[in-house]
């Protein structure tokens, strides 16, 4: 029951859930991505990916002074069941589209050459919102 208890603590979490999507939708994305996407500090959102890599939900590998994350195969019925319905449920919100947009328009400024200051503290193409962020936990922050 602990361990059920834990799942779900773990994923009551607007920006955890947040990453969990846009890692749904990518095989990998460094900790800048995340970072840039959703408008979080460094130590943000490490700390939430962190946090998924003990549930053993995501894997990370570094490369460099980078980290980038991953989902990977989780054992245990419960998991397995619950994250496939939390993907359909999520791909459901009219945010969810938002995010994968602003992922995709991050990645292209990548390409051309944005990227993370070495201090990881800021991305140097900082994405054009308004001050609002799509979050699929509803409204916005």
């Amino acid at each position: 029951m602990k361990e059920a208890a834990r799942f779900f603590k773990i994923l009551a979490d607007e920006s955890r859930l947040n990453m969990l999507w846009l890692l749904f939708n990518r095989r990998e994305l460094c900790v800048c991505d995340i970072m840039a996407v959703l408008e979080i500090t460094q130590s943000k959102a490490s700390r939430h990916l962190a946090t998924m890599r003990n549930l053993g939900i995501v894997t990370d590998r570094r490369e460099g002074q980078w980290s980038y994350y991953s989902l990977c195969p989780v054992e245990g019925q419960l998991a397995k069941d619950h994250l496939k319905l939390l993907k359909t449920t999520l791909s459901q919100r009219p945010e969810a589209d938002q995010l994968l947009e602003k992922l995709h328009i991050w990645l292209k400024e990548k390409e051309k050459g944005a990227s993370c200051t070495p201090d990881g503290k800021r991305c140097s193409a900082p994405l054009k919102t308004g001050g609002m962020r799509p979050s699929l936990a509803g409204g916005t922050r």
